[in-house]
């Protein structure tokens, strides 16, 4: 890998440092000349330089969809972005499955798509036996004891099951995201295991697509995981924080 260039850079299109950069929208005007010229100095006014309209089409009536091909003058220095991250390695199955038989029991954790969201994709991928890409989900793995409550699940349901089958985490997944609901969904999770005196009991994952680690820390969970999580992510996570390490262990 690469190092990060400590230094201000510019998008790259053409060549290095052109700052060439596409920008996509739809104005509420009908395709036309007259649209063409609107969308681009919508552009113009967005910092871009010599814009060109590679795209006007009807997005519906009296709506047209615009891609616009510019010059930025912007930069971004990546060396002066420190961004919280989840330290965990991978860890292959046979040391997560070994992990686990160092506590001679199994890992509990029982997960959920919390509110009104009603979109399980991510809340399967990560506990169904099937997975995702290839990678199992928990319930595939000896040493874990995984449930899935679905959908549309209430907070207060979900602390109460987390108390019955005494679960080690509790798994949040968010996708609907309008009005921020998934942010305010998280946190009255966290806020409702602090009043009742859990939050210490479990850890706390908070998962969806506009999701990321800082966002997670910022609503009081102890991870977020964001597009492109895989099950042994979770599952490396979770045996790193409940699991000893045994003596011969293999690099991650």
């Amino acid at each position: 890998m690469s190092e990060l260039p400590n230094r201000p850079i510019k998008a790259y299109g053409d060549r290095e440092g052109d700052g060439m950069v596409q920008l996509s929208f739809v104005l509420r005007i009908p395709p036309s000349v007259r649209a063409r010229e609107a969308a681009k100095r919508f552009a113009e006014s967005h910092g871009l330089d010599e814009p060109l309209v590679t795209t006007m089409e009807e997005a519906a009536e009296g709506f047209s969809y615009f891609v616009v091909y510019g010059h930025s003058k912007h930069t971004v220095n990546p060396g002066e972005i420190e961004v919280p991250e989840v330290k965990t390695s991978v860890m292959g199955r046979d040391v997560i499955e070994k992990r686990i038989k160092l506590l001679d029991r199994k890992l509990v954790v029982v997960g959920a798509c919390t509110g009104s969201d009603a979109h399980t994709v991510g809340i399967d991928a990560i506990l169904n036996y099937k997975g995702i890409s290839g990678d199992k989900g928990l319930e595939s793995y000896k040493g874990f004891e995984a449930y899935n409550l679905g959908a549309q699940v209430e907070n207060d349901f979900l602390i109460e099951r987390a108390r019955a089958i005494g679960a080690d985490a509790i798994l949040v997944s968010q996708v609907i995201t309008q009005r921020n609901c998934h942010k305010e969904n998280g946190e009255a999770l966290i806020e409702m295991l602090k009043a009742q005196g859990l939050r210490e009991k479990f850890i706390c994952l908070f998962g969806g697509p506009r999701v990321d680690h800082a966002l997670g820390l910022e609503l009081g969970f102890d991870a977020g995981f964001g597009p492109g999580t895989k099950p042994s992510d979770v599952a490396s996570y979770l045996v790193d924080r409940l699991c000893p390490a045994y003596d011969d262990e293999a690099p991650h």
